[in-house]
């Protein structure tokens, strides 16, 4: 068994409730995320789900920073304001 696949079954494992996921990799992401793992001289299982969470962060405030703006839209008076808030909803929605 490799180094990393023992410190998953051992401490991973042991101190979260873990369930085991298969996934498919690009091989350019493959390749980056073993990079990573050497250079952070971390498993590539660690770094997966690191990248995991903090993606599922992102899209987490990415969501309150929509509902924020839709907030500030609802109050808005002013015209100009408004406009440029249904813009930037917009972009976050449909892209540049």
């Amino acid at each position: 068994m490799r180094n990393g696949a023992k410190w998953c079954i051992l401490g991973f494992m042991a101190s979260k409730n873990a369930v085991r996921q298969s996934i498919s990799l690009p091989s350019r992401l493959a390749c980056r995320v073993r990079d990573l793992a050497k250079t952070r001289r971390q498993s590539a299982n660690k770094i997966l789900v690191e990248l995991i969470e903090k993606g599922i962060q992102s899209e987490e405030e990415e969501k309150e920073r929509f509902f924020a703006l839709t907030e500030r839209l609802i109050r808005a008076k002013d015209a100009r304001e408004r406009a440029l808030l249904k813009e930037e909803l917009a972009r976050m929605t449909f892209g540049p």
